[in-house]
């Protein structure tokens, strides 16, 4: 048995030595929970793909309902993003006083090293969320445990972290910059460009940024100039916003590298084939569990339309958009945090749900490779 068979009967209950059964036979078998139907292949279209997509992110939930320690991962990784935001903060600022001596090369560099630091933390966190629930271990391990046995798996992090930063860069240019050779009208930035100003459009309403707006910070009549609040808190949290849009799309388009590293232990090489296999097999599954988890997460966004109309029950439109009340500014931060923190679960349900995903799939190649030319299991 290969190890990823291993993996497979710890959680389907499979035999080490299975009787010879009929194909017909085949669906007694009992896979992860989140799959249901298809052919053993992963290539099973229509509803039945798409509900398996949705079970992932469901059982991701319950998982973490179930195991709140997995929450360490939520923190840490809200963590460094909290860490991103400062770092871009102070990019902007040093970029802001030192404008003759930072060209556009240097700015790509330093955002390349902070962007490099951020996914390297957060593909380690990932790694140890995998081990932590992963299906050879008996009974419950906790994160930090996982985490521990990240580390002989840290050079291919590294240089996957890598990887994910020059590529995030190479999409923040395509769309910012528009090199020549790819036109401003062509298809690519105007997606990007969808995405990006779908976020930041309203940062500049309240209750994203309920009085330090731009237009505040950069008014000459200031006495003392920008104060340092400001690089963090908007500009910091936008450029943050930004990257994390790219990073997030090149996660969703590579689901399935880290479970290949750290269960399988290929080599980045052999993890990015394997990665890229499963998703053409299984990217039905893996795009509705991703198109269920944003649709979740954009309507508890959509609340602060409620709490704009609310504000602005109680006090004039013009006046919240642009110098709130002490007590709106309060309200509007708890109310981010607490977006922000949501925002931080559901991306911990969807390391989650990848693993499941990932399983559920490895479930059916191996039943597949395993079936001989008569339809028969061996």
């Amino acid at each position: 048995m290969t190890r990823v068979s291993e993996i497979i009967e710890h959680w389907s209950g499979l035999c080490r030595k299975p009787p010879v059964v009929h194909a017909s036979q085949a669906d007694c078998v009992h896979l992860p929970e989140p799959t249901h139907e298809g052919s053993p292949d992963g290539g099973a279209g229509g509803s039945g793909t798409i509900r398996r997509g949705i079970g992932a992110a469901l059982s991701g939930m319950r998982i973490l309902n179930r195991n709140r320690q997995l929450l360490w991962f939520t923190i840490l990784a809200g963590l460094v993003l909290a860490g991103n935001i400062i770092a871009q903060g102070a990019l902007s600022y040093i970029t802001w006083t030192m404008a003759p001596y930072i060209g556009e090369t240097e700015w790509v560099v330093l955002n390349v090293i902070i962007e490099f630091a951020t996914l390297f933390f957060l593909v380690f966190l990932l790694a140890g969320l995998v081990l932590s629930i992963s299906p050879e271990k008996e009974g419950h391990v906790s994160f930090f445990e996982g985490l521990t046995g990240t580390k002989k798996y840290i050079k291919a992090i590294v240089v996957w972290s890598g990887v994910l930063s020059l590529a995030g860069m190479l999409l923040f240019s395509i769309y910012f910059y528009s090199p020549q050779w790819l036109p401003r009208n062509h298809l690519l930035p105007q997606i990007l460009g969808t995405l990006f100003g779908s976020i930041l459009n309203p940062l500049m309403e309240f209750p994203f940024n309920p009085a330090l707006t731009p237009y505040t910070f950069l008014d000459p009549s200031r006495v003392g100039g920008i104060p340092l609040i400001s690089w963090i808190y908007p500009f910091g949290i936008a450029q943050t916003l930004v990257f994390s849009e790219v990073n997030l799309l090149l996660f969703i388009l590579t689901p399935f590298i880290v479970p290949f590293i750290v269960l399988e232990q290929k080599t980045l090489r052999e993890a990015v084939v394997g990665s890229f296999t499963l998703m053409k097999k299984n990217w039905e599954e893996a795009a509705s569990c991703a198109l269920f988890l944003g649709v979740v997460v954009f309507g508890v966004f959509l609340t602060y339309l409620l709490v704009q109309a609310a504000s602005g029950m109680v006090t004039p439109d013009e006046i919240v958009t642009i110098r709130p009340e002490n007590t709106w500014i309060a309200l509007a931060l708890v109310y981010d945090s607490v977006l922000f923190c949501f925002a931080m679960v559901m991306a911990t349900v969807g390391g989650i749900a990848a693993l499941d995903l990932y399983t559920s799939a490895k479930s059916r190649q191996i039943i597949a490779e395993s079936a001989g030319p008569a339809g028969v299991v061996i």
